[in-house]
């Protein structure tokens, strides 16, 4: 008898997945020039692909060219040429499974030296202590940049499917813009988008109803969620299940659980919170109440590296196990599974007191085992944090003056196209 584990999933959109097993988003931070994917993903890209898993979720392509996550982010607006994105959807799918592409906002989470803008719901910044001055200072969102970001979200999907990937996530957790409108703690607006949950989850609602617009039936759409923010007063469980109620008629195929932000990094393994799990699924618990009562699929993530722990997940009623880390240490994990094998490899875990300094150590772990498997290497997951931290940020402040002088360039072509 076939496990769970390797039953197909049937989506709302008719996709079928076949298996239950994703490889969840991690921030690549691979861009080629002109913030396009470039060889480097596409190698990555189609070492997932073989490695068994029945989605690959990319990680955040950015929907506005003037707000990433890091310089080395990749792009899909109006503008960008489509034909990289068309090979990139080729090397994701080439094993057979589905490709969704994760699509995101920063926000006000953007850091200090990055050119562009500092978006948020009000003008609250990032909270990090005496690392705050890493993040730039927002200015709180006009009706009409709201409006023109919702489009920029409905843009980025349909030039997706275009391009010929399979689905887009819609990325409203780890406190970027549009879970920064969820909360409470970071919305404290009085107008249409604040206040009530209802006004809070407005601009979220407005882009699935956008994208699901711009998009065929049977392209899927998924929302990344967080179960909760693990902030005192923030978003929590109560707010997620009346957010997925709101989703339901609106044509979502799947909502994927996590938790967390910049500021409670839940979501990397360091939970602010009794609920989650310190070593594997961290958010469990949380997952299987919402479960009970969720009208949609839900998909869970955060820190599952053993077929036992994704069995368990799958027992408490969630639809699919998302795994992010194993990943990078183990591309073909869901093969090895099915043959009846582990990971038997883990990152060197980061025991440093700052949350902030070792979330971002435990990130840059990560993402220096991709560029290590991007560059057609396997990976090493014994390099010490403090290396891989080191060696991310001299990497970023290459790339952060390749986006800057990009990013003027386009500011100068703009005027000149109209003009034309």
């Amino acid at each position: 008898m076939i496990s769970e584990l390797f039953s197909p999933l049937h989506l709302g959109s008719g996709q079928v997945l076949d298996n239950r097993i994703a490889k969840a988003a991690m921030e690549e931070n691979l861009a080629d020039a002109g913030q396009l994917p470039g060889q480097e993903l596409l190698t990555l890209y189609r070492r997932w692909s073989a490695g068994g898993a029945g989605l690959l979720i990319t990680g955040n392509v950015m929907v506005h060219a003037e707000a990433l996550t890091g310089p080395a982010g990749v792009v899909l607006d109006e503008n960008a040429p489509l034909e990289p994105f068309t090979q990139w959807a080729k090397a994701g799918k080439a094993g057979g499974g589905k490709l969704w592409m994760q699509i995101n906002h920063p926000g006000r989470q953007v850091q200090s030296d990055m050119p562009g803008v500092v978006w948020g719901p009000s003008a609250v910044g990032v909270d990090l202590g005496r690392l705050s001055s890493r993040f730039g200072r927002p200015v709180a969102m006009t009706a009409a940049q709201i409006e023109a970001t919702v489009t920029r979200f409905a843009v980025t999907a349909h030039r997706a499917e275009k391009a010929g990937f399979d689905g887009v996530e819609i990325h409203a957790a780890h406190g970027y813009l549009l879970s920064q409108f969820l909360s409470p703690l970071v919305n404290t607006r009085t107008d249409a988008w604040g206040g009530s949950l209802e006004n809070r989850a407005r601009m979220l609602l407005d882009v699935v109803r956008a994208v699901r617009a711009a998009v065929s039936p049977s392209f899927a759409v998924a929302v990344k969620l967080n179960s909760a923010d693990f902030q005192r007063g923030g978003f929590d469980a109560d707010d997620a299940r009346q957010v997925i109620a709101m989703l339901e008629p609106l044509g979502v195929d799947l909502v994927e659980l996590s938790g967390g932000s910049y500021e409670s990094p839940a979501m990397t393994g360091r939970p602010a919170d009794a609920r989650t799990q310190a070593r594997e699924a961290y958010f469990l618990d949380l997952a299987k109440d919402l479960a009970r009562t969720s009208p949609l699929p839900l998909m869970l993530t955060g820190g599952i590296t053993r077929r036992a722990t994704a069995e368990t997940v799958l027992a408490g009623g969630v639809a699919l196990v998302g795994i992010g880390t194993a990943l990078a240490v183990t591309p073909d994990l869901p093969a090895r599974w099915r043959d009846g094998g582990e990971a038997g490899r883990q990152l060197r875990p980061v025991a440093w007191s700052n949350k902030a300094l070792a979330s971002a150590a435990t990130m840059a772990q990560v993402r220096h085992q991709l560029n290590r498997m991007a560059r057609g290497s396997d990976p090493r997951p014994g390099t010490h944090p403090a290396c891989a931290l080191i060696s991310e940020q001299r990497k970023q402040r290459r790339a952060l003056r390749t986006y800057r002088s990009w990013l003027s360039a386009s500011r100068d072509a703009a005027p000149a196209a109209r003009n034309a």
